[in-house]
């Protein structure tokens, strides 16, 4: 059984930074294709990053040069460094999970930017 456990989440004020990180259990095979989604009160879910089993990155236009994706293939997880965070990155942040194993999701978490 698959599951995938985000962390991190949380209040934080304009500027600030965060760190989300995403641990997968159950996982037999490797090269997964990670992302990080989120969805804003009121909006569809829509793609923050990826990170290629090569470790090539590509970010949505608005989180460019302020987010960093990152992945430990050891130990079967991914990260997402948040920084200089504004109110419209609030949201439900999900990681997911996508190889020849599966399509894996999180079960999400809150992060809220205001001050």
């Amino acid at each position: 059984q698959v599951q995938l456990v985000e962390s991190g989440g949380g209040l934080v004020q304009p500027g600030g930074s965060l760190r989300l990180s995403c641990a997968a259990s159950g996982i037999r095979s490797s090269g997964y294709i990670m992302y990080w989604y989120r969805r804003a009160p009121g909006k569809q879910r829509e793609l923050v990053a990826l990170i290629l089993s090569g470790g090539n990155t590509n970010y949505a236009a608005s989180v460019e040069g302020r987010f960093t994706i990152s992945r430990d293939d050891a130990k079967n997880t991914v990260s997402l460094q948040m920084n200089s965070l504004k109110p419209e990155d609030t949201g439900v942040y999900f990681c997911r999970f996508i190889g020849a194993g599966g399509d894996y999701w999180g079960q999400g978490t809150q992060v809220t930017v205001s001050s």
